[in-house]
């Protein structure tokens, strides 16, 4: 299944602090998941806990089964099920997980998006 955000996985782990995912988005825009203890490092500001609703990352996917395909790869890889993938009000079909750092995932198969 090709992936919408390309990445070269985790570079970096070389490095104390190093460790992080790029992910390229457009324009040269890249999106950098690092660990929270590194963010703590490098700005030296102390984080105050983890709030998993503090904001959630879409994936959009082109069917319902992709949904689920890319549902099952997650929980394979360690992924926590937080809401199985399911119907939604707006005629759509998704469900959410929560990363190994705690951070929401929304896999969704939207009818009115088509993703390249």
């Amino acid at each position: 299944m090709p992936w919408a955000l390309k990445t070269d996985g985790i570079v970096g782990r070389e490095f104390e602090h190093g460790a992080v995912a790029f992910f390229d988005l457009q324009g040269g825009v890249k999106l950098a998941l690092w660990p929270y203890h590194s963010i703590e490092h490098d700005t030296g500001i102390t984080g105050t806990g983890a709030n998993p609703t503090e904001f959630t990352l879409g994936y959009n996917v082109n069917s319902k089964q992709e949904v689920d395909d890319t549902f099952g790869i997650a929980v394979d890889a360690g992924a926590k099920v937080v809401k199985t993938p399911q119907n939604t009000f707006y005629g759509g079909y998704s469900g959410y997980f929560q990363d190994p750092d705690g951070h929401l995932w929304e896999v969704t198969w939207n009818p009115e998006i088509t993703v390249d």
